[in-house]
């Protein structure tokens, strides 16, 4: 696995290192935002991993502008440990958020996690469920080669294309796809957070609640249409397809 990891606290990135060279992984340490800045948009990563206060061009930025374009996992670290902190991470596209100081083994469990996430497909988020779900008005098949359809929406599950009113939407990441698919195969579905944790998450995921919300807010704006709201809040229970 190709790793980039910006941290300007070097004894940090000694540590790490170690760690890194035990799991095989192919690591390149930056110190510096403006230097992250450079082989983010020059190389491609299988994971990146970036400290919130960088001298140059802070973390938080490099995040958000790297995921505009890229759906390569990213791990923010910081000692800022305020919950609107980690919120604001999520919000910019990090998939998970490490405070300092931290466990070298727990960043590895946790960017194990998150690529777990990243290969779970739409047929295995339902395989997840516990079997209560309703079927779907759209295709119906098992297959991962299936077209999925629901009034305003398509989903190409082999290209992993999203058709929302004759659009095509090309920024989803991974798992907003997964709980885009998720949503249109059960339409009638009022599905909890705690579901949707385990469905796209998994139950070895570290994160809470809030982290959905942060992702259903994504995933509305960029599939927003004209006169249609597509996934409704269920005030008290959670969140549903429009019907």
């Amino acid at each position: 696995m190709k790793l980039l990891v910006a941290e300007d606290d070097l004894s940090v990135c000694e540590m790490l290192q170690m760690f890194f060279q035990k799991e095989q992984y192919e690591t390149t340490f930056v110190h510096d935002g403006l230097s992250a800045k450079q082989r983010l948009e020059q190389e491609a990563w299988d994971f990146v991993i970036l400290d919130w206060m960088l001298p140059g061009k802070d973390g938080i930025s490099l995040c958000r502008d790297y995921r505009q374009n890229h759906d390569t996992p990213v791990i923010l670290l910081t000692a800022r440990d305020q919950e609107q902190d980690r919120i604001l991470g999520l919000d910019l596209g990090a998939d998970d958020y490490v405070t300092k100081p931290f466990s070298p083994m727990e960043l590895i469990a946790r960017m194990k996690a998150v690529l777990r996430r990243y290969k779970i497909s739409p047929s295995a988020a339902e395989d997840s469920q516990d079997g209560s779900a309703e079927d779907s008005g759209g295709e119906d098949t098992e297959s991962e080669f299936q077209t999925l359809k629901h009034k305003h929406v398509t989903i190409q599950l082999e290209s992993r294309a999203v058709i929302i009113q004759g659009h095509t939407i090309t920024n989803l990441t991974p798992k907003e796809f997964d709980l885009l698919c998720l949503f249109v195969r059960y339409p009638k579905k009022v599905f909890t957070r705690e579901q949707l944790l385990e469905s796209i998450w998994g139950y070895d995921y570290l994160g809470e609640e809030r982290t959905v919300d942060v992702h259903i807010k994504r995933l509305r704006n960029k599939i927003s249409v004209p006169d249609c709201s597509l996934i409704v809040t269920v005030w008290g229970v959670g969140y549903k397809l429009e019907e």
